[in-house]
């Protein structure tokens, strides 16, 4: 864990030294849609390896589905109700 924050922290102090390089700072963002792509196959491929969820999928499925609804709409609300009160006085 203390390897992961330093790593953070590291990356942090770096791009704000190098904040004004527009290329590179897109380059890094290619990289960083990349590396979430490679991050989320990998997840997938150990997913689909796992005997244990692949038996259980019918019910890890419906929770799942179930978060992933509350999640939609607990954000929908709460992005709606800080437009409406941070941001909605601006436009009158």
């Amino acid at each position: 864990m203390i390897t992961v924050l330093i790593l953070m922290c590291l990356g942090i102090l770096i791009g704000w030294f190098l904040h004004k390089q527009k290329k590179l700072i897109k380059i890094t963002s290619e990289i960083t849609n990349w590396a979430i792509y490679l991050l989320l196959f990998l997840l997938g491929l150990s997913v689909g390896a796992n005997e244990k969820i692949l038996n259980n999928f019918d019910k890890i499925g419906y929770q799942s589905i179930m978060i992933t609804v509350f999640a939609v709409t607990g954000s929908v609300l709460v992005s709606w109700l800080s437009y409406t009160i941070f941001f909605k006085k601006d436009e009158r």
